[in-house]
């Protein structure tokens, strides 16, 4: 167990280096979440040859990493998260089991994840606000066009949403659901706002990466190029070069942080045995 929690540090390391490489170059690179996948099954399995336990230790590691790869996955093909996030919640699968058991070790990642979902729905909040408040001219002026041209499908909504509430004093659960769909177009809305003018800027093609997110379709030749949540290929990059001097690219929030806060967050859990009143 103390070995396996070695591990964990050493993950914390790794997670640490890659949050530092989102926040500077919005990208994280492959060799960081491989090396993570390579030395987490070889310490398991290095650990396995010394351990009463045996290799049961190394089959969890391997268990844990199927896991989440089909998460990653999901979460990749549902436009959820980037490829680095991906292959960054890929790796923490065949890192985070530390028991021999395999329900003991589910728990782990249940509690992982639920802390993940509400790390990331704060810090989404704070940094979405942060960035409208930089860019507050352009994306006022937006929030504004959309909510006017748009009144009668907000009105029929807080409406809708305005009855439940009433409803709610009758019956609890049309409360919760009331609220949300009040507020709803109001952070429909924001978020569009701030997707469409706040995370938009030129850049120079000689700066373009591969992975970056094209912003809207650009011809090239014969050829048009278009936005693609995969991101600019480099054979992409060599066309756009031969072509153009700047372009529009789409960034995003860097998220790598919310993997760091909720690794964090679950260490803590663990060490002080709360993790226990989440099951």
């Amino acid at each position: 167990m103390n070995g396996l929690m070695f591990l964990w540090g050493l993950a914390l390391v790794w997670i640490i280096f890659a949050s530092v490489q989102d926040l500077r170059k919005r990208e994280v690179a492959n060799w960081l979440n491989f090396s993570l996948i390579i030395f987490a099954l070889g310490f398991r399995l290095f650990y396995g040859l010394f351990s009463e336990g045996g290799f049961q230790i190394l089959w969890q590691g391997l268990v844990g990493l199927g896991i989440f790869f089909i998460l990653g996955n999901i979460l990749y093909y549902g436009k959820m998260f980037a490829g680095g996030d991906a292959k960054l919640m890929i790796a923490l699968g065949a890192v985070l089991p530390v028991s021999n058991i395999f329900f003991d070790n589910v728990k782990i990642f249940f509690i992982f994840f639920l802390v993940f979902l509400f790390a990331g729905a704060i810090y989404g909040l704070i940094a979405t606000v942060r960035i409208s408040l930089t860019n507050f001219k352009e994306f006022k002026k937006d929030f504004s066009r959309r909510f006017s041209s748009n009144k009668l499908k907000i009105l029929i909504t807080m409406l809708s949403g305005l009855i439940l509430i009433i409803l709610g004093f009758f019956e609890t659960i049309f409360l919760t659901i009331g609220i949300l769909i009040f507020v709803f177009p109001y952070l429909y809305y924001y978020a569009r706002s701030v997707d469409e003018k706040c995370m938009v800027r030129k850049v120079k093609v000689k700066n373009l990466t591969e992975g970056d997110w094209l912003y809207e379709r650009i011809k090239v030749g014969k050829k048009f190029i278009e936005p693609s949540w995969e991101g600019l290929s480099t054979k992409d990059i060599k066309l756009i070069k031969s072509r153009y001097k700047e372009i529009k690219i789409k960034q995003g929030i860097p998220f790598i942080p919310v993997f760091l806060i909720s690794f964090l967050a679950l260490m803590y859990l663990w060490f002080s045995g709360l993790w226990n009143a989440f099951w």
